[in-house]
């Protein structure tokens, strides 16, 4: 899964000398939290919501309303946006834009092309969207844990027992756990009729089953 399949494409943009009032106007009336600022093509910024309140006054300023927008109306992007953009390439994986926005502690990132133009914006949103529909939570499943070593095979084994009882598995994710070395957790999604059966017979095979919960 890829960024280009997954962020908003053409997006809506501002210019660095747009007024900083019609680029909150912008955000407000779309919903929008953050905006690229784009210069002949080029990403040159990041107008977002927490630029925007450095330079609001707060509920206690003695400034009039109107004073307040004249304020913001002559100022422009450039002078408050964030000018350290982070961007990702459109053919980088989601996991990538994931890990980055995780890091850098950001909730998006314009994407760019490989001539370094701006053809989207991909957002924590759009990464929550692409894992409810990695793990198909949308669908009806059982979720079923085991607990276990980090072994090799181990994942063959667990595979093996649900296509000998004719499941198919719909989706399979495998974590190890921060708080215990060598240990893991391996998540199976399928839609079971019987669940009791699937995990007397993974506990026959020697896998500790943790958990067996209904999804959707």
């Amino acid at each position: 899964m890829f960024v280009a399949n997954r962020m908003t494409k053409n997006p809506i943009v501002v210019a660095p000398n747009d007024k900083v009032d019609e680029a909150a106007l912008i955000m407000k009336e779309h919903g929008f939290r953050r905006l690229p600022v784009v210069d002949q093509g080029q990403v040159v910024g990041f107008f977002s919501d927490r630029d925007l309140m450095k330079v609001t006054p707060s509920p206690a300023t003695t400034l009039s309303k109107y004073e307040v927008n004249s304020l913001l109306a002559k100022m422009t992007v450039k002078e408050i946006m964030t000018r350290k953009v982070i961007t990702i390439s459109a053919d980088a994986t989601i996991e990538e834009a994931a890990l980055i926005m995780y890091k850098q502690k950001i909730g998006g990132m314009p994407v760019i092309s490989s001539t370094n133009t701006l053809v989207g914006i991909i957002t924590e949103t759009d990464v929550f969207k692409a894992f409810v529909d990695i793990m198909i939570l949308n669908e009806p499943s059982t979720r079923i844990t085991i607990s276990g070593d980090d072994t090799i095979g181990v994942i063959h084994g667990v595979t093996t027992v649900f296509t000998d009882m004719g499941i198919n598995i719909m989706s399979l994710v495998s974590a190890k756990k921060s708080s215990e070395a060598g240990k893991y957790d391996l998540v199976v999604r399928a839609q079971i009729d019987d669940v009791e059966a699937v995990k007397a017979k993974l506990a026959e095979k020697g896998y500790n089953v943790i958990s067996a919960v209904k999804i959707g």
